[in-house]
């Protein structure tokens, strides 16, 4: 973040609300945490590619080309696991990862296959490397479900056949056992059931000594035991060392897959900090779609221009109560460098003035503004802020005496390329003083060329802001007969505080106001009074001159509409016209043809038949010449045809004696290429981990066992066997 947009500046301007709007829309908590760390950004390169990014992604919401599913598990701590010597992970672990990997590189292909849609993303993830390496070798080791496959290893596998043996003999040996008791009679009704995850025989207590085993516990009456059959036992013990050596074997697989993966831990961290950027930017971009924002044109001089503007919480909130939100329009440039607001307390002054400092803040924060889309804005250094009553009770420091340490950071950063928003500017002190001080400010700021928006209720600062050249007065439009607000800015003149008006009509006694009247001084009652009414004029003009443009805007349209319905009509005319003289072509055609078909199936005579459609196809071709008469030429230009065909001839015939011979002699170097492929190939020694496929088919598997001549081919979900002579090598083991 640059240094001269400060903390306080984001605070005065609430863009941590922002923040916490836009990370409603994320769908990790990586996500959350990358937008929650949003500063401005340095560097001009660096922001516009982050905004063209966030519009990228606002676009494919309206394109049949949607940004794939970038959901992800944060694998950070697998990750920092897996960097540790002689570590291993689970398997779960290894499957998130190896889908981390996948949807980074399903990103990378989409961009690649619409570079021309998504530029900036293409860019950015050609960075980034794609390997199917990472989701191959987990693959290759473990199941979808989370379990480590049989082949993962020749060790692994016997074991787990094994396990399946002695699994087989305990249900023999346990299934004799019972047949016997039950024969005996000594079980009870449900005969058998489970316990420490072992098969058990439920036996009467009276018969618990006829049955041989191992006694494992009771019912709670005592009536039933619970006895291990003694046949069943010993494959017991078999059974557990089984088990224990499959998980020491699992663990050393899972090992040497770390070991595999260890050197790609740097590859992850990219993967995890692209997705979490990615969702950021979606959310981004799913909240600029709610708020109707867009990305205004960004200038190399020094303007801004919000047309249509809207405060984004403002507007948020007013939404959910169905309140309507009054938009503004604001130019700031070289002829208008600072704008002065004036005019009534509650009138939207502060709300319009943090709206162009939240939009200027947002949109050098990669965050999309909602403006018209004729909207332009220039990236400054320095923002600075002076909102609200700063009072510091810890520092013992009055509003006042706040406002001037402030203005004394102002002074020292404000330059050529500064924004500064000052709120009530000049308060905290008397008026005459505070106001004398506050015009010197202002000229400084001036003077020094940086761009602003301040609001006050002094008169002279209204008077200064009439002399300077490029300073102008702004006010909040009011009602003259409610005196309620229209949230409106008017910019061209100051505005009245209409004091006693909205004194009066908040039930102060109107002799109480007479005698303050009284009290004030008579030149700035007439200049508050004369102020007043050219505002109420203004209005009267303006509120006329807002109709007049929408009855000729309306008029306007009326006449586009209207000349837009006489050429469809136009063209339909047109339309029908040509359909009508091709239909009653058609007709004419299919009687004439009927005519001689019906004359012939009459007669039978082929000949007379011949000679009619001869001589009707012959009159045709007189009418077709006479309506589309070929351009006339003379003899000079028909040698010259004739000259240049026989060029055009001369050329063909040697570009295909040259194609001819080339083709020959690269007939002879394929065949040549093919012997030597073909020589190769017959003495390459295949070995376990090529990547193959069967000649003739498209499918790529990996090369599990070889037997002599024989070899065994993984496919992944399936595995075949065939001889090494019909194998074509698609990529040799790593």
């Amino acid at each position: 973040m640059s240094k001269n947009i400060s903390e306080k500046t984001l605070q005065d301007l609430e863009f941590t609300t922002v923040l916490t709007q836009i990370s409603e829309f994320c769908i990790s908590s990586l996500g959350k945490e990358k937008v929650s760390e949003i500063k401005p950004i340095v560097g001009k390169q660096k922001l516009l590619r982050e905004l063209y990014l966030v519009d990228e992604y606002l676009s494919s919401f309206e394109s049949d080309n949607r940004i794939p599913n970038h959901g992800f598990d944060n694998i950070l701590e697998s990750i920092k696991r897996l960097a540790i010597e002689n570590s291993f992970l689970e398997t779960d672990a290894f499957l998130k990862i190896a889908t981390t990997s996948n949807t980074v590189n399903e990103h990378i292909k989409f961009f690649k296959k619409f570079e021309v849609q998504f530029p900036t993303f293409y860019q950015l993830t050609q960075n980034i490397e794609f390997t199917t390496y990472i989701n191959d070798e987990i693959k290759k080791i473990i199941e979808i479900s989370g379990e480590v496959k049989n082949n993962a290893s020749s060790e692994l596998k016997q074991i787990r056949r094994s396990i399946n043996n002695v699994r087989g003999k305990i249900g023999a040996s346990f299934s004799s056992a019972l047949s016997k008791a039950i024969a005996a009679g000594y079980l009870d009704d449900i005969k058998e059931t489970i316990v420490d995850n072992q098969r058990v025989l439920a036996v009467l207590a009276m018969h618990r000594r006829k049955v041989s085993g191992s006694l494992l516990g009771s019912s709670k009456s005592g009536n039933i035991v619970y006895i291990a059959p003694q046949a069943t036992l010993a494959y017991s013990r078999e059974y557990q060392n089984l088990v224990y050596e499959e998980k020491q074997e699992v663990v050393r697989i899972l090992k040497e897959l770390s070991s595999l993966l260890r050197p790609q831990v740097s590859l992850l961290k990219t993967y995890v900090n692209f997705l979490a950027h990615l969702d950021s930017i979606g959310a981004k971009a799913k909240y600029a779609k709610e708020i109707n924002a867009i990305l205004p044109k960004i200038l190399d001089k020094k303007k801004i221009y919000f047309k249509n503007a809207y405060h984004p919480i403002l507007r948020r909130k007013n939404n959910v109560q169905k309140i309507e939100t009054v938009p503004q329009t604001l130019s700031l440039h070289d002829n208008q460098q600072i704008i002065v607001i004036s005019g009534p307390n509650a009138g939207g002054k502060s709300i319009t003035l943090k709206t162009i400092g939240l939009l200027q803040v947002m949109i050098q924060s990669g965050i999309l503004i909602p403006v018209d889309e004729r909207s332009e804005t220039y990236i400054f250094d320095t923002i600075l802020t002076d909102i609200g009553d700063n009072q510091s009770i810890e520092n013992q420091l009055s509003t006042y005496s706040y406002r001037l340490k402030n203005m004394r950071y102002f002074l020292r950063k404000c330059n050529d390329n500064t924004l500064f928003l000052i709120d009530e500017f000049g308060t905290g002190s008397d008026p005459e003083l505070g106001g004398a001080l506050a015009e010197i400010f202002l000229e400084e700021f001036y003077g020094k060329n940086a761009f602003g928006i301040i609001t006050t209720h002094y008169a002279n600062l209204k008077v200064l802001a009439n002399e300077l050249d490029n300073v102008t007065n702004a006010n909040m439009q009011f009602n003259e007969k409610t005196l309620e607000p229209l949230y409106k800015l008017f910019i061209g003149q100051a505005g009245s505080s209409f004091t006693f008006e909205v004194a009066q009509k908040n039930g102060i006694p109107f002799s109480l106001i007479n005698k303050a009247k009284k009290r004030v001084e008579t030149g700035k009652i007439r200049l508050d009074k004369t102020i007043s009414k050219l505002q109420k004029e203004r209005n009267k003009l303006q509120a006329k001159t807002e109709t007049l443009e929408k009855q000729k805007t309306k008029e306007q349209e009326y006449l586009e509409t209207l000349k837009e319905k006489e050429e469809r009509i136009q063209d339909k005319l047109a339309g029908f016209q040509n359909l009508y003289d091709n239909n009653q072509r058609m007709l004419s055609l299919g009687r004439k043809i009927n005519e001689l078909l019906n004359k012939y199936f009459q007669t039978n005579n082929k000949k007379e038949l011949t000679t009619n459609f001869n001589k009707w196809v012959a009159d045709e071709k007189v009418k077709h010449t006479k309506k589309n008469p070929s351009k006339p030429k003379t003899k000079s230009q028909k040698q010259k045809a004739k000259i240049v065909a026989k060029q055009m001839e001369d050329t063909i015939k040697k570009v295909e004696k040259e194609v001819l011979d080339k083709v020959v002699t690269v007939r002879k170097e394929k065949k040549k290429e093919e012997a030597k492929i073909a020589k190769e190939k017959a003495s390459y020694n295949y070995k376990i981990g090529d990547k193959v496929k069967i000649i003739d088919s498209n499918s790529v598997g990996t090369i599990d066992v070889i037997d002599k001549k024989k070899v065994t081919i993984n496919y992944g979900i399936f595995t075949t066997k065939t001889t090494i002579d019909k194998l074509e090598l698609v990529q040799k083991a790593k």
